[in-house]
């Protein structure tokens, strides 16, 4: 493994610097090929896929071309924007979890403070409270294995403490007042993800709602607020949504879907390539 990603590491420079620096030396050597763009025409070969099919079948040791692309994608798109991003298959479902309302895990929310998991809030009936956690414990080993003092990056130790619902995981704790570390078996399970993150009367008459992102069930979590306020005939309501780090705009056109009437313009898109969509 350790020679694999040294192999990786030599390869990435040398594949992106033949890409862009000698690409016109490949052009020229591989003259006689052509390939039929998207637009139908003729045009070069594809000079990133004609160099990986190069090192594919030249190079001295044999190289993962499924490897190599994995690489190449996010360094490409680097050059675009800071909101285009490659996520490869395996992390897909990582990062839609905030979205979709739940993620199978222990339930709870944790920093690292001077290279140790520090336990900020437990999640109610959740996992981890059922096992016995408290606030302020410190998880100092996953499976009998420290994950203290390890340089262990967040993502790591999210790998760790994640599985899948009803396994079990066993932590090491460390916790204040208890001489001794305590060791707790943790059975994983579904653990809900709320985007609302607040919902109060402001002032007489004027509810306020906190969103913190557009997830798959902030409408729903949102009618059942305002439902709530309603009981206090509310006439105003102040929606935050500062920090909100966006998500589904289906959900986010659902809210403010509440606020107007039919057949009234809420938000429309448009691409280079696609044609103009409204939404009423």
């Amino acid at each position: 493994m350790k020679y694999q990603n040294s192999l990786k590491q030599i390869l990435l420079p040398i594949v992106i610097i033949l890409i862009f620096v000698v690409g016109a030396y490949v052009g020229r050597g591989m003259a006689g090929f052509s390939y039929i763009n998207r637009n139908g025409t003729n045009g070069n070969t594809d000079k990133v896929s004609t160099l990986l099919n190069y090192i594919e079948s030249e190079y001295v040791d044999s190289v993962s071309r499924e490897g190599l692309n994995e690489d190449i994608i996010p360094q490409l798109l680097e050059n675009l924007d800071p909101h285009s991003v490659y996520i490869a298959e395996s992390e897909v479902s990582e990062h839609n979890e905030p979205l979709e309302g739940n993620f199978e895990g222990i339930g709870i929310q944790f920093n690292m403070v001077h290279d140790t998991l520090v336990v900020l809030q437990i999640i109610p009936l959740g996992p981890s409270e059922k096992a016995g956690l408290l606030n302020g414990d410190r998880i100092i080993s996953v499976e009998n294995e420290s994950i203290a003092g390890k340089g262990l990056t967040s993502d790591e130790i999210i790998k760790k403490l994640k599985g899948k619902r009803l396994t079990e995981v066993t932590v090491g704790i460390k916790r204040q007042g208890v001489k001794n570390a305590l060791s707790f078996t943790i059975i994983r399970d579904k653990i809900p993800i709320y985007s609302v993150d607040a919902s109060f009367l402001l002032a007489p008459g004027t509810g306020y709602i906190k969103i913190n992102k557009f997830a798959r069930t902030t409408h729903s979590e949102f009618v059942n607020a305002i439902t709530e306020l309603n009981k206090d005939s509310i006439k105003n309501i102040v929606i935050d949504l500062r920090g909100n780090s966006g998500g589904y705009m289906e959900s986010a056109i659902s809210i403010a879907d509440e606020f107007l009437t039919d057949n009234e313009l809420i938000v429309y898109t448009k691409g280079k390539s696609r044609a103009k969509t409204d939404y009423f």
